[in-house]
């Protein structure tokens, strides 16, 4: 399998694929799970939230995992932040991207045809300072067009007082931003910062109970502040798109068909790995 989707693309070469990173409106008027409602406010504001999926049990189950998963990592030298693209390696993982109670709700926003492509643990420990500032998920992807979207799975309960996410709401209806390199000394988990992120519209905390899911649009002005807590925050980041979107610089190899059918071949649809 070609590893190129493993590097960050540099700014030059999503420049050279020439990608719409426009919004393009969900028209469904027969959603099978979200209701009207929450279809209409997806066009308007970018995301969804909260939607409940794993039951108290279940996301039990899945923090035992995770909580595995992230020792084994740690002792190989990783850290909290490193379990990426993790359904390519991990059965338990792939799983979850695959799960019809999440698809149902993506294929109500990007229709019947879905690839699931990413999966990343976005997990901060009890004050471990590091914030993840104000980004689209569009400006690392070489993908076009526009028409991704990006599950965050609550695996910990998610509020202000552990550092929840927090959206932008209706900044995806601005096109793709002016970022600046993050500064050293912000302690930043990414590379880009946008700045006055106000000036796009309200500022709103995704606040989620483990287990639930909140849904957002790949031009979401999205981050999240420092964890200051003595608690644990830990969410699974899921991300879709539809079958019409092409992938560059090897992006495509990382796909599994979620929902529908292949019809160009353009997307690899890779089988559950066994390890676990």
């Amino acid at each position: 399998m070609n590893k190129r989707f493993d590097i960050v693309p540099k700014e030059e070469e999503l420049a050279a694929l020439g990608r719409d990173l426009s919004f393009h409106a969900v028209e469904n008027s027969q959603p099978q799970v979200l209701t009207s409602a929450q279809i209409d406010g997806y066009n308007e504001s970018g995301y969804v939230a909260p939607v409940t999926v794993f039951d108290s049990q279940q996301i039990a189950g899945i923090r035992a995992y995770f909580d595995d998963l992230l020792a084994r990592v740690t002792a190989a030298g990783g850290d909290s932040y490193s379990i990426s693209s993790a359904h390519l390696k991990y059965g338990p993982v792939y799983d979850i991207l695959t799960e019809p109670r999440i698809v149902e709700v993506v294929a109500d926003l990007l229709g019947e045809n879905v690839v699931g492509w990413g999966s990343h643990f976005f997990c901060k420990m009890p004050r471990d300072g590091k914030a993840v500032a104000w980004h689209q998920d569009a400006s690392y992807w070489p993908l076009s067009p526009s028409k991704a979207v990006t599950v965050w799975l609550a695996i910990d309960d998610a509020d202000r007082e552990n550092a929840c996410m927090r959206f932008v709401a209706g900044s995806h209806h601005h096109g793709h931003m002016t970022y600046r390199p993050s500064n050293p000394d912000e302690h930043n988990v990414l590379n880009q910062t946008i700045d006055n992120p106000e000036q796009f519209g309200q500022i709103v905390d995704d606040e989620l109970a483990a287990g639930q899911i909140s849904l957002h649009s790949d031009l979401l002005l999205h981050g999240s502040e420092a964890n200051l807590s003595d608690r644990r925050r830990c969410g699974l980041t899921l991300r879709y798109c539809s079958a019409d979107v092409r992938a560059g610089l090897g992006w495509n190899e990382k796909g599994v068909w979620v929902r529908g059918q292949d019809t160009d071949e353009h997307w690899a649809n890779l089988a559950r790995p066994a390890e676990a």
